[in-house]
């Protein structure tokens, strides 16, 4: 997994972010640069957690836990 598919993944994650927080300012009516620029800077430190959190399990070959458990249960049920 290259660079691009790490880029990838967090503009996946930034984008929509931004999107949803920039909605939620625009629907509460406020308008101000500032707003926006929170907003930006939410999005940016939240993808880049997520990502790196990401990136720091692929690199110690760790698997999801949460993932590991929905497939366990569901092997358990048949």
């Amino acid at each position: 997994m290259g660079a691009v598919f790490w880029v990838k993944r967090y503009l996946l994650a930034a984008v929509p972010l931004f999107a949803i927080l920039a909605a939620v300012e625009w629907f509460k009516g406020s308008t101000a640069l500032a707003d926006y620029a929170s907003a930006f800077a939410w999005a940016f430190f939240a993808a880049w957690i997520f990502t790196a959190a990401s990136y720091r399990r692929y690199r110690k070959m760790e698997s999801c836990s949460v993932c590991e458990n929905i497939s366990q249960r569901g092997k358990a049920k048949k």
